[in-house]
């Protein structure tokens, strides 16, 4: 039950409605909102609840919710029931974007995955609740879209028919176009119509615009003039048939574009209800999109609710106060006034001017144990504020709505929520104000049960106090008796005092500073409040004398009390600021420790990493330096070198392996000290920069070493090279020596020498080159590549081919114009062929440009052991866009 009729006026639900409202896509919404009611089954509120709450999912999602032409046409698909009615052209085109809309919807929310038992787990099982059962007509889709374009016109093939009027009307309008033209110029050029005139339509029919002395120049007929009387508007007779024709063919179009719609109405009739019934979900989603966006709007929380009646919000918020002190706070900083001039609409301003510059959350509580609160203390403190957002929040969330409060807040249902708020005086029923709250206290005592949530302002007044107060106080009695819940603002002392003798009620104050004289808008459960009246009065200039008679008059005990009262809630206050401040220094100190205890495991992990990424890698140099050196000794064995490097390159590894080690051994050492800092607490600034220090010189030492180690495998390296090339010389090359080009594998035999040019025969191809590009080839190494080669010989054929390429060779190759990859692949098999007939320099013409072709070619050229150089050409010549390349 819900008491008064005009409940969600008084309590600004009306204004969340309008809200809500607003939100909504379509009239398929908007109907839902006016149709949204207060509801007292705990499973349907949460059920509404968790609906908001997957579609703030969905928004938060990256998949897109299919959210566009949302489109009510339940009403036009209605009409069709009749036989012989169809759906407009526009009608339809709604109908198949409606549609689509609610296919993809259908499709979006029964997606899920796969669980053991082969059942879907769908990703938004209360949203899917909505969808399932809801039927989708694809097919009916499709053949509205074989009617109708994407642009919403019906199309030439919707039927035979229809495309043959179409072509007929298109001809016909052409053949019009050209006689009016013809006739237009002609007039034109005998001076009855201006040049820069153009047909015009009237009536439908193509006319000419001629002057009025001119008409009767033109055979035709007149169909209109200008407002002016200046231009009149003659249809030639020349075409007066064929616009006649066109008329007839219009309305053959119309006539088949109806049969076309009357025919698909027929096919679709059957499915009518099922439909319209499709549209449910479009409309509960438009709703639940709607709620989603106020929750974003109020910033709200959709609370666990429990079916049991209780109340414990924590920082909770009349939503449309703060919409209305936010939006004059716009308002003034719109005009550029300074904040002291700052207003807000808050109905608690008092005669000081006093009001909240924003709202303050409130923490209200009501429980099994405290399930009637009185509220107490000064006007214009907010009690009435209080007393709303009580009842506008609770009504908010038993209608489905998110709430403004902490997530930390749990709330529970009532049966019946009544109030009695404001003057309900009336002259048509005789009422004054204080019949109606009597009026309004006997439907509420009569109502009220353990399941009631009853609200009221200024419980008592409008009547003599004394008596007011008693009848206020034997009300509240029976409120007590039948266990009901309350929220009661009153200044009446003696429901001040009705809280120590009854358990289950509590007093609450509107916290007011004393010292500033100005109210903080903060709820204090647990005392009861004064009404600062004295203060008050004496702000606000009232004479001092005045003010000694008031307080003579009403008793020196009523003002000590008062006083007293008040510095109970001054020292409530007080310790509840120190108890605040110590809680929040405990929480930054617990915060503090927990960064620390982060910062020391992160430091412990980021230390046992950097030791096992290094023990990786002292691992895999031993690798590569045994891979290396027993490769190098295997060389040097063959080529019977002396054994001195292979001994010091061992001793070296040795050594490596032994640093290794002992760095191990310290690690180990300062992982002990590590587990002993852990236990005793934390380093000393100066044991802290020492282990620093310790990490960059061991840091710096490995760096060192590996340098050393690469400068020394270098040398080594070198040195096998020097020995295997001296044992590969022998001394000067002679006449009959088994020769290879260097860097090249091929083995060829000395035919003759001429000075410092020598004629080598290579597998039956005789060449003459320098004697500095050959090196002499061993006995051993000849008889591996023989064996090798043993089975390849050279046909006559072959060798004349070879003979042919020889003479074929051009010492310029041009690669401008190519990719990177065909330029180097080009160069490459220049090379070679330059090689192997002897040349002893080369042109590569590339080009200029940004330089990246030349700067690939060189690159290449640098990897070629053959080549000895290479160099711009001269700047005569082609400077750098050729390469010369020395061989």
């Amino acid at each position: 039950m819900i008491y008064p009729k005009n409940f969600e006026q008084k309590i600004g639900f009306s204004e969340v409605r309008a809200l809500l409202r607003a939100r909504c896509l379509s009239p398929l919404g908007k109907e839902r909102v006016d149709g949204m009611a207060f509801s007292t089954d705990v499973n349907e509120v949460n059920r509404w609840l968790e609906e908001i709450r997957e579609f703030r999912r969905v928004q938060e999602g990256q998949d897109d919710f299919p959210l566009d032409n949302f489109f009510d046409v339940r009403e036009s698909v209605s009409r069709i029931r009749l036989e012989g009615t169809h759906m407009e052209v526009e009608e339809l085109f709604d109908l198949k974007r409606s549609l689509e809309t609610i296919i993809a919807i259908v499709a979006f929310l029964s997606r899920g995955e796969a669980t053991e038992q082969g059942e879907i787990k769908h990703f938004y099982p209360a949203l899917y609740d909505l969808a399932d059962g809801i039927a989708t007509f694809p097919l009916l889709v499709q053949r509205i879209s074989q009617i109708i374009d994407k642009f919403g016109k019906m199309r030439d093939n919707a039927s035979p028919e229809l495309l043959q009027i179409r072509r007929e009307l298109a001809r016909t309008e052409g053949s019009i176009s050209r006689t009016l033209y013809s006739i237009l110029r002609s007039a034109q050029g005998e001076g009855l119509v201006e040049r820069d005139v153009t047909p015009a339509i009237r009536d439908g029919r193509l006319v000419i615009p001629v002057a009025p002395g001119l008409k009767r120049k033109i055979s035709g007929i007149v169909h209109d003039e200008s407002a002016t009387g200046k231009t009149v508007y003659i249809e030639p007779t020349e075409v007066v048939e064929a616009n006649n024709r066109i008329r007839e063919l219009e309305s053959e179009e119309r006539r088949e574009m109806i049969r076309i719609l009357t025919d698909f109405a027929k096919k679709m009739r059957p499915n009518v209800r099922e439909i319209i019934d499709s549209y449910s979900l479009m409309a509960a989603i438009d709703f639940i999109r709607a709620k989603a966006e106020l929750a974003r709007y109020f910033k709200a929380f959709e609370p666990e609710v429990k079916a049991d009646p209780h109340i414990d919000w924590i920082r909770a918020i009349h939503p449309l106060l703060q919409l209305s002190l936010e939006r004059k706070d716009k308002e003034r900083l719109s005009r550029s006034l300074p904040a002291e001039e700052k207003t807000t609409i808050s109905e608690e301003e008092d005669v000081t001017g006093n009001v909240p510059a924003s709202v303050v959350p409130l923490d209200i509580q009501l429980t099994e144990d405290k399930h009637l609160l009185v509220i107490s203390g000064p006007n214009a403190g907010g009690k009435s504020v209080c007393l709303k957002t009580v009842g506008l929040l609770q009504y908010m969330l038993q209608c489905g709505l998110s709430i403004p409060v902490s997530d930390r807040s749990t709330t529970g249902l009532f049966s019946d929520i009544m109030i009695d708020i404001g003057d309900e005086q009336s002259i048509e029923n005789d009422l004054s104000t204080y019949s109606s709250h009597l009026m309004n206290m006997k439907v509420m005592m009569r109502q009220a049960s353990d399941k009631t949530l009853i609200l009221i302002d200024e419980f008592g007044t409008g009547t003599e106090p004394q008596i007011g107060g008693a009848i206020a106080e034997a009300v509240l009695k029976q409120f007590w008796e039948k266990h009901a819940w309350a929220v009661i603002t009153t200044h009446y002392q003696n429901l001040k005092h009705f809280a120590e003798a009854h358990p289950g009620t509590v007093n609450g104050a509107m916290l007011y500073d004393r010292h500033e004289m100005r109210p903080l808008f903060q709820l204090a459960i647990g005392r009861p409040g004064s009404s600062f009246a004295i203060e008050i009065a004496r702000k606000t200039g009232i004479p001092e004398a005045v003010i000694e008679d008031a307080s003579s008059i009403v008793g020196s005990d009523y003002i000590r009390s008062d006083k007293y009262l008040q510095d109970i809630v001054r020292d409530k206050r007080y310790w509840e600021a120190k108890r605040q401040m110590i809680h929040s220094q405990e929480k930054s100190l617990s915060k503090s420790i927990a960064q620390y205890e982060r910062e020391l495991d992160a430091l412990e992990q980021s230390r046992k990493d950097i030791l096992n990424r290094a023990k990786r890698q002292a691992e895999e140099l031993i690798k590569e330096s045994n891979r290396r050196i027993e490769n190098a000794i295997k060389e040097i064995r063959e080529k019977q070198a002396e054994k001195e490097e292979t001994k010091r390159i061992r001793q070296e590894l040795a050594q490596y392996e032994a640093g290794l080690i002992e760095e191990d051994r310290s690690e180990a050492s300062d992982k002990s000290n590590k587990n002993n800092l852990k236990n005793g607490g934390l380093l000393s600034d100066e044991d802290f920069q020492k282990r620093v220090d310790k990490i960059k010189k061991r840091k710096e030492k490995h760096e060192q070493h590996l340098k050393t180690k690469a400068e020394k495998q270098q040398v080594a390296a070198e040195a096998l090279k020097n020995a295997v090339r001296k044992q590969q010389s022998g001394g000067v090359i002679m006449v009959g020596d088994n020769v290879r080009i260097k860097g090249l594998t091929s083995v060829g035999k000395v035919e003759a020498i001429d000075g410092k040019q020598a004629t080598v025969i290579f597998g039956g191809m005789r060449t003459k080159m320098s004697i500095s590009r050959l090196e002499r080839v061993d006995g051993a190494t000849l008889q591996q590549e023989q064996k090798q080669f043993q089975a390849f010989n050279y046909s006559r054929e072959t060798r004349e081919t070879i003979d042919k390429h020889r003479n074929q060779f051009h010492q310029e190759l041009d690669v401008r114009g190519m990719r990177a990859d065909e330029a180097l692949n080009q160069v490459q098999h220049f090379i070679d062929d330059a090689i192997l007939v002897g040349a002893s320099q080369v042109r590569i013409l590339h080009g200029k440009g940004n330089g990246i072709l030349r700067q690939l070619i060189r690159q290449y050229l640098g990897t070629v052991p053959n080549v000895t150089n290479y160099h711009d050409e001269h700047v005569q010549f082609g400077g750098a866009g050729i390469t010369v390349v020395e061989l």
